[in-house]
């Protein structure tokens, strides 16, 4: 017990070496974290997804600058990381339940027309449609724009038209 205290330290008084080993451990303890949490939890980016990579960060942190109990905050991390991914499972199965937690697809072009209520929702300005339909469709002309989304991650996403 005596080593792991000298390598590791304990309280916040930590020296540079037990902080990096700390930081070594918690680099392990990390990746089987996401591991766990799943390919979602950095896939999509959706505000639910973003939630599990600012929580693990700021948990994660205190063991490793000794501001909280080793054991608490890994406890802590895995459940945060199955609650992650109970809500992903319970989004699989229930579009209500994905629709309250992650919200739905915005309408903002349509008919050759910005639709400006869904750009006052999305908090987008027609440049920002702009932008995602040169990203999205490789255009900046919009008689060939179909629709245009924002997506439920905030993506602009825009549906090129059918050639007659």
């Amino acid at each position: 017990m005596e080593i792991l205290i000298k390598i590791f330290g304990e309280g916040k008084d930590l020296n540079t070496l037990q902080m990096s080993c700390r930081g070594i451990v918690i680099f392990f303890i990390a990746l089987v974290l996401i591991r766990v949490s799943g390919r979602r939890s950095f896939g999509l980016r959706t505000p639910l997804d973003n939630i599990i990579g600012i929580l693990l960060g700021a948990i994660l942190s205190r063991a490793v600058a000794g501001a909280s109990p080793f054991i608490p905050v890994i406890v802590t991390c895995f459940i945060t990381v199955l609650l992650h991914r109970l809500f992903g499972w319970m989004i699989v199965k229930s579009k209500t339940f994905a629709s309250i937690v992650e919200g739905n697809k915005i309408l903002l072009f349509e008919n050759g027309r910005f639709i400006k209520e869904n750009q006052e929702r999305a908090l987008v300005c027609e440049e920002d449609i702009m932008q995602g339909i040169r990203k999205s469709a490789l255009t900046d002309d919009l008689n060939n724009i179909d629709k245009v989304y924002m997506e439920r991650n905030g993506d602009i996403s825009s549906l090129k038209k059918e050639k007659s």
